[in-house]
């Protein structure tokens, strides 16, 4: 494949002091360039300067020149194929005005020859220009053109954003071990978002339980059907009500004459991003509950994966138009 020289650029209402104030911030947690979380974030070993080793998610560089406030420049690991650099600059035009530019020139090799026509270089275009969106809503407080993101950047976000996982039901979902102590049925799945996303229980909660995908939905409905033959109750919006709330905890559920069941939701945020765990507890209280649970099992897990997949896609989505910060943010000061 031949050289790629791939520069995007924005012109600015605002002194370049101001946009490099923001290029400095770049890879930090008060990062307001980069579009996280719709993307997974850039992060390094320590402050952005020459040496600074880091990347987002598996596309790997270090910066290897710096001047504060007017460019930055990162050398790419050459193990993911791209050898070659990729360079943010600031240039002044005049006393309220300048330009963001960033420039990337490498030689594909090995499968990025074949990566980067296909969905690589779709991506990296989608968001340089929402990193330069943010730039312009940061320092203007609007965006003329906002980016829309063509549909091989959304199945990107799809599929590197939300990391799902089999795990054991954790012991900080207190609540739910203290409602239903020794369960029938116990399990538990979680996803890896990246930082940005809400860390709130309950909107996880009522993101995975009020607005579930429509297959889970109509198999819900399907359910109904068939369990009322069997004396069992048709469920409703209330098997999802909450319970309990702690800090990073919500619990929900209800009690029926053929089971009780719980669920649980648990927000651990840390300096990478935050993990969201998803516990299910039930225990039979009759004979057709039991037999009732031993179908369920067969879905549960399908049905549970859905539904955090969903609510999980959706909090890190990437917009149509325009990007995650709406309004105006404060501009860091000069020091």
């Amino acid at each position: 494949m031949a050289l790629i020289d791939n520069v995007h650029e924005r012109m600015l209402a605002a002194p370049a002091a101001e946009a490099g104030r923001l290029l400095d911030l770049l890879g930090s947690t008060g990062d307001l360039l980069w579009p996280s979380p719709t993307w997974i974030p850039m992060r390094f070993d320590r402050p952005l300067g020459v040496g600074a080793d880091g990347g987002h998610g598996p596309v790997r560089y270090r910066v290897t020149a710096y001047e504060p406030g007017r460019r930055v420049e990162f050398t790419f690991d050459p193990r993911i194929g791209l050898p070659g650099t990729h360079t943010f600059e600031i240039e002044e035009l005049g006393p309220h005005s300048c330009v963001l530019r960033h420039r990337l020139i490498s030689h594909p090799s090995s499968r990025m020859r074949v990566l980067w026509p296909a969905v690589i270089g779709i991506c990296h275009d989608t968001v340089l220009e929402h990193l330069l969106d943010n730039a312009e809503r940061v320092l203007t407080g609007d965006v003329v053109q906002p980016v829309r993101y063509p549909w091989r950047a959304r199945l990107a976000v799809a599929l590197e954003s939300v990391r799902m996982r089999t795990v054991p039901v954790p012991a900080e979902a207190v609540l739910l071990h203290a409602a239903l102590p020794a369960p029938d049925l116990a399990d538990a799945f979680a996803v890896r978002v990246p930082p940005g996303t809400s860390t709130d229980p309950q909107t996880w909660a009522d993101a995975i339980f009020r607005n579930p995908p429509p297959a889970v939905t109509a198999l819900l409905r399907l359910r109904n059907v068939l369990v009322a033959p069997f004396g069992i109750e048709r469920g409703d919006r209330s098997a999802f009500d909450t319970l309990g709330r702690g800090e990073r905890e919500v619990l929900l559920g209800a009690d029926a004459p053929h089971l009780d069941f719980r669920a649980d939701v648990l927000v651990e945020p840390d300096d990478d991003g935050t993990t969201v765990t998803l516990s299910t507890h039930a225990a039979v209280r009759s004979r057709a509950g039991r037999a009732y649970l031993a179908v369920v099992r067969l879905f549960h897990p399908i049905v549970v994966r859905a539904m955090l997949r969903r609510a999980a896609r959706v909090a890190v989505a990437p917009p149509r138009r325009g990007g995650e910060h709406v309004g105006r943010p404060k501009v860091p000061a000069a020091r």
